[in-house]
């Protein structure tokens, strides 16, 4: 699970929906893959990697998500 969320979200950043807030060498913030897992398991597990669907997840249920994920999100949408 660890390694598709992981995949998921690199995915989404090479596809160029990660904000400059992301680290560079196209690497996923590991808080961002740390804080946001349960909430991938719970609520995005079934959306397909790429074009930007997972963060779309993401925004569709972020009155659901933990506030550390949604802390995490937020710092690489500045």
């Amino acid at each position: 699970m660890r390694r598709f969320l992981s995949l998921a979200l690199i995915a989404t950043y090479c596809l160029g929906v990660a904000p400059a807030g992301a680290a560079p060498g196209g690497q996923i913030p590991d808080e961002v893959k740390e804080k946001c897992k349960s909430d991938y398991g719970k609520l995005c597990s079934g959306v397909m990697p790429g074009g930007g669907r997972i963060l779309a997840c993401f925004q569709a249920h972020i009155d659901e998500v933990t506030p550390d994920c949604r802390a995490a999100l937020a710092k690489i949408k500045n």
